[in-house]
C-alpha cells in the first residue's frame, strides 16, 4: 500500500516495526511489512526514526506538491544495480539505437490511446462518429511514427511534432467524454484551467514518482534520457518511460466523472487556475490506486498493474547488461 499523509499537521513516527500515523488526538498504526511507499502531500513532521524505518525496509518517501508532481524524496544511497547498467545507458543516450527505444515507448502510448477509444466508442453509441473520426487520425500518426528515419537530431523534431497533434485530436476527444459542465480546452498545467486537468496533472504526478522509483530499483539513471534531451535537474527517462503508462491516469479521471464522483466542492480555485483540494485529492487516490493494484495478465504472469512498471524497468535494465558483458 502507499501511506498518504492529506492532513496538515500530521505526524508520523515510529513504534517498533510500525509506522504511527498521529491527526491530532487520533492515530494508526501500519506495519512497515504492509507499506511501499509514504506520499506526503501537505505539511507534515517525520521524526527520524520513522525515516530510518522507511530506509531499511526500501520504502521511499515522497514529497509532492500542490499539482500533484514530487519535488524530493528520502531514499537510501545504495545504487539499484550494476554499474554496468548506467554505462550502457549513457553509450545509448545518443544513438540512433536508443532513439528508437524510446520512440517503442511512443508508439505504446498511442497504441494505448487508440485501444482506450475503441473500447469508449462501443459504449459511448452517441459518439461514434467523432470518436471513430479521432481513431482515424491517430492510426495515421501512428503509422507516421513507424515511417521516421534519419539521424538523431532530425528524427526528435518530426517526433515531438507527430505527438503533438496527436495530442491535440486525442485531448479534444476526451473534452467530449465529459458531462457538459466538466468540458475542457486542451491540456493545462501550473497550474490546472480545469478539473479534469486538475486531477489528470495530480495522477501523473503519483505515475513520475512510480515509474522513477522503478527506474532507481532496476539500476537505470532517471536523468538520462533519449527523445527528452538532457536538461539540468530534469529527469529525462522518467519523461520517456512514462509515455508507456499514461494511460492509467486518463482512463482513471474519465471513470470518475462517467460515475459522477467528481464535484465542484473538490477543488480550490487559485489566482490563476484551480487545484484538487483534500476531498479531491482522497476521490482521486483512491480510485486510482485501487486501479495501480488490479491484477493483471502481464508477460506470461499475474501482477498488480503498478508493478508491470517494474518488471519492465528490469527487463530494459537486463537486455543492457546483456549488451554491455557481449
Amino acid at each position: 500500500m502507499d501511506l498518504i499523509l492529506t492532513t496538515f499537521g500530521t505526524y508520523l513516527h515510529r513504534r517498533d516495526e510500525l509506522f504511527v500515523v498521529k491527526v491530532k488526538d487520533e492515530k494508526q498504526e501500519i506495519s512497515s511489512r504492509k507499506v511501499r511507499s509514504i506520499l506526503i502531500t501537505t505539511g507534515a513532521s517525520l521524526s527520524t526514526d520513522a525515516i530510518a524505518l522507511a530506509i531499511e525496509k526500501n520504502i521511499d518517501v515522497v514529497f509532492l506538491n500542490a499539482v500533484g508532481e514530487p519535488y524530493g524524496r528520502i531514499w537510501h544511497g545504495r545504487p539499484g544495480s550494476t554499474i554496468a547498467i548506467r554505462r550502457e545507458q549513457l553509450r545509448l543516450a545518443d544513438t540512433e539505437q536508443g532513439f528508437r527505444l524510446a520512440l517503442g515507448w511512443m508508439t505504446r502510448k498511442l497504441d494505448n490511446q487508440i485501444e482506450f477509444l475503441r473500447c469508449t466508442r462501443k459504449r459511448r453509441t452517441k459518439l461514434s462518429a467523432p470518436l471513430t473520426d479521432a481513431l482515424h487520425k491517430l492510426e495515421q500518426h501512428r503509422t507516421d511514427l513507424n515511417a521516421l528515419t534519419g539521424t538523431l537530431d532530425e528524427i526528435r523534431g518530426h517526433l515531438m511534432g507527430i505527438e503533438g497533434r496527436a495530442g491535440r485530436t486525442y485531448w479534444e476527444t476526451l473534452s467530449l467524454l465529459m458531462p457538459e459542465t466538466f468540458r475542457f480546452s486542451g491540456r493545462s498545467r501550473n497550474p490546472a484551467q480545469d478539473e479534469f486537468n486538475c486531477l489528470l496533472n495530480y495522477a501523473y504526478g503519483v505515475l513520475y514518482s512510480t515509474v522513477e522509483r522503478a527506474c532507481i530499483l532496476a539500476g537505470l539513471d532517471p536523468y538520462v534520457g533519449f527523445v527528452h534531451t538532457d536538461h539540468y535537474q530534469k529527469k529525462s527517462l522518467v519523461f520517456d518511460l512514462i509515455e508507456c503508462y499514461r494511460i492509467w491516469a486518463d482512463e482513471t479521471v474519465v471513470g470518475l466523472f462517467a460515475a459522477r464522483k467528481i464535484k465542484p466542492s473538490q477543488f480550490d480555485c487559485l489566482q490563476n487556475g484551480m487545484k484538487l483540494n483534500k476531498e479531491g485529492k482522497a476521490v482521486l487516490m483512491e480510485a486510482f490506486g485501487a486501479f495501480l493494484d488490479d491484477t493483471i495478465r502481464y508477460r506470461s504472469r499475474n501482477i498488480k498493474r503498478r508493478d508491470s512498471v517494474q518488471l519492465d524497468c528490469h527487463q530494459i535494465a537486463n537486455s543492457w547488461i546483456k549488451k554491455e558483458a557481449s
